[in-house]
């Protein structure tokens, strides 16, 4: 968890927005960072979560949650964190004989254009499960993050049946449930769409227009700094708006166990 983050968002474990759609994006950068703040925020908030990890191990994010301050593996005892580990389930689903489990969260790897209505169901059991605990806890508002959306368009899902996926989300997580959203996709090259109208950037822009809160992460335009890793946009959007009305851009540097963000220009590097 990331406290000058926080700051600028306004948020903190105590007191934070609810039913809010959280947008990380990035191009030429790794946002990846993020992702982990927002999981060991919410699991410090005492939400229940619900993690799709497509692209990295349960132990991965479990590592970091550790320098972060928070037990992966303890939430997922407690009930606290459902994980779906789409590395070590896709080889089962794409092995086994039997396709007619259509419900299966992972059925997309067998048939892509049949949609993703089995990982929507994984989402909403994940969702609506008891909000207690094992040892009596009570959970705070449900959160589903995603990391990454995108690499579904390299598997053959398209970028129509991914916007509808995050659709019927938002609408059970968001609305219906007052819980939140966080969701990663990494954009291609700025003209790479020119020739794909399939691509991730396609789908970055229509997941803005359903999102409130948008964090896009760049590298630098002037390329490498040892000083700062990059910069992220931030567009705030109130609801109930149909346009962003608040538009802001931070410098930032990783550490091992967080990150610092400030103002352009601000940094010792680059004064």
């Amino acid at each position: 968890m990331f406290p000058e983050l926080n700051s600028i968002l306004n948020s903190t474990p105590d007191s934070f927005k609810s039913s809010d759609f959280i947008l990380v994006s990035d191009r030429r950068a790794d946002a990846s960072f993020l992702i982990h703040h927002y999981l060991s925020f919410y699991l410090r908030a005492g939400c229940k979560v619900c993690f799709l990890g497509l692209v990295q191990s349960f132990s991965h994010y479990s590592a970091v949650g550790q320098r972060l301050g928070v037990s992966l593996a303890q939430a997922r005892e407690k009930g606290q964190l459902v994980f779906l580990e789409g590395l070590k389930d896709s080889v089962g689903v794409l092995l086994q004989e039997d396709t007619s489990q259509e419900t299966q969260p992972l059925s997309y790897l067998r048939s892509p254009g049949a949609g993703l209505e089995g990982l929507f169901r994984f989402v909403e059991r994940a969702m609506r499960q008891s909000g207690d605990g094992d040892a009596g806890e009570s959970w705070g508002p449900p959160v589903l993050l995603i990391d990454d959306l995108s690499v579904l368009l390299s598997l053959g899902v398209s970028v129509g049946a991914i916007l509808d996926f995050t659709l019927y989300c938002q609408a059970t997580v968001c609305s219906e449930l007052q819980g939140n959203m966080v969701i990663l996709v990494r954009c291609e090259e700025e003209d790479a769409d020119d020739v794909d109208e399939e691509g991730s950037n396609l789908l970055q822009r229509g997941l803005v227009h359903q999102c409130n809160l948008a964090l896009h992460v760049e590298g630098l335009p002037t390329g490498y700094c040892r000083d700062i890793h990059g910069q992220m946009e931030v567009w705030w959007r109130q609801r109930g708006e149909t346009i962003y009305n608040q538009r802001k851009i931070f410098h930032f540097k990783v550490h091992d166990k967080g990150a610092s963000f400030f103002a352009r220009g601000t940094s010792s590097a680059v004064l």
